[in-house]
């Protein structure tokens, strides 16, 4: 394989070897690893002291048999994918006439963060067309379902050419809806983009709405998947945590309830906790944003969008403050249950981080008080306390006074008015 040491490292043509798919099925086909099974031979390697390219020399059957036992990935099935020299050449040679590259685990333009968030579960093998230098940069990722009406489709815009504007990477899937109209407004804007893709990459590569971004080097499409892959709802799920942890932030744009890629991403990133999760709130959204945001994600309006001059501290703020709130709360924490039964420590769950200050808002509100004196006491930004306070409107807990603007318990309210009645 000398003629692709100028195109791949040992490392990674070792390991396109044991994971890339190149062709059709055939009656003699050897399924290639998946990155499970290769995570598992990943750490093989490492009890042995070899690299991935340690296998591709002669000796690399003998070195094999010292590995643990495994169901499927044998001794036979990794040799057989070893000798694959032939198949891997003429597959590369077609990805590089189409502009496309090819990274490994191994590489050092192999995005840091998906080593540090994901650990073994970083796919093995990048496949992708544009800089990859943009994978290192981190950003926003914006994220929906694939129907969109106009309001989700001006609020996708309005984030999109705000991230723009202020020089952050948008991250998102590229597939049609939100996340199709999040990069192109983008890159419409003169912003950087990174698309993780679940199929086509190569027919993506060459659309012509992405080829001036991409000779640019201002957009790079990516995909773990085989680059003529057609779509499977499986790989589009399983992509969804790369973009995650790519990103510095989330924010899910519209979602489905207990359905879809999109709720399917952001539960697992709540789960997870690889980065703070915004929601679009509005008066009027999806029960899967509902639900989003009542299992402790942050809220994020439209009006509260357009007169951000900082975006990037914005976000920030906002996710400084919810990282803190447990900590603040400790009373309410050791009261709260879980609700699982995989024995997960509390904290690893999601829950409605409104429904633990709520009694705490309430006692601060005994006596009346101005949105400036609890964002005080209680350390939060102003957008989040004015959204809980919103939300304590509508349930009627608290009344709001004008003249100047305060806000004060119902109950005790209540026994104000009846006090001056006596």
């Amino acid at each position: 394989m000398n003629n692709l040491d100028n195109l791949l490292s040992p490392d990674t043509q070792a390991t396109l070897l044991l994971c890339g798919h190149f062709g059709k099925k055939t009656a003699i086909y050897i399924e290639p690893l998946t990155p499970a099974e290769y995570a598992w031979l990943a750490q093989q390697l490492q009890a042995q002291n070899m690299r991935p390219a340690d296998l591709l020399n002669t000796a690399a059957t003998l070195k094999i048999k010292h590995f643990e036992k495994h169901k499927t990935v044998t001794t036979e099935r990794l040799v057989a994918l070893l000798m694959r020299g032939g198949a891997l050449a003429l597959a590369v040679e077609t990805w590089t006439h189409k502009g496309l590259w090819v990274m490994s685990r191994s590489d050092k333009t192999y995005p840091l963060r998906l080593k540090k968030q994901l650990g073994q579960l970083a796919p093995p093998i990048f496949y992708g067309v544009g800089p990859p230098q943009l994978l290192q940069q981190g950003g926003l990722a914006v994220v929906g379902s694939r129907e969109v009406d106009e309001e989700i489709s001006q609020f996708t815009k309005l984030i999109a050419k705000k991230s723009a504007q202020q020089g952050i990477t948008l991250l998102s899937g590229g597939a049609r809806g939100v996340d199709a109209e999040a990069i192109s407004t983008a890159l419409i804007h003169g912003g950087t983009a990174v698309g993780v893709l679940s199929d086509n990459l190569a027919r993506m590569s060459i659309v012509g709405k992405y080829r001036e971004a991409l000779r640019e080097k201002r957009l790079v499409l990516i995909s773990p998947f085989d680059p003529q892959i057609n779509f499977n709802i499986g790989n589009a799920i399983a992509r969804n945590k790369y973009i995650y942890a790519l990103s510095d932030w989330a924010l899910v744009v519209n979602s489905g309830y207990q359905e879809g890629g999109t709720w399917s991403g952001a539960s697992e990133n709540l789960k997870a906790n690889w980065v703070p999760l915004f929601v679009r709130q509005a008066q009027s959204v999806s029960l899967g944003n509902q639900s989003l945001l009542n299992r402790g994600g942050i809220a994020l309006d439209k009006p509260t969008l357009q007169t951000v001059t900082d975006l990037r501290q914005q976000l920030t703020q906002l996710s400084q403050t919810f990282k803190q709130l447990p900590n603040i709360l400790p009373a309410q924490k050791t009261a709260l249950k879980s609700a699982t039964t995989n024995s997960e420590p509390l904290l690893n769950q999601p829950f409605d981080l409104f429904e633990i200050i709520l009694p705490y808002l309430e006692q601060q509100l005994s006596t009346e008080k101005t949105e400036s004196e609890l964002a005080e006491i209680f350390n939060l930004h102003p957008l989040q306390l004015r959204l809980w306070l919103k939300r304590a409107l509508a349930m009627g807990k608290v009344k709001k006074l004008t003249k100047p603007a305060r806000y004060i318990h119902i109950d005790s309210a209540h026994s104000t008015q009846g006090a001056l009645f006596e």
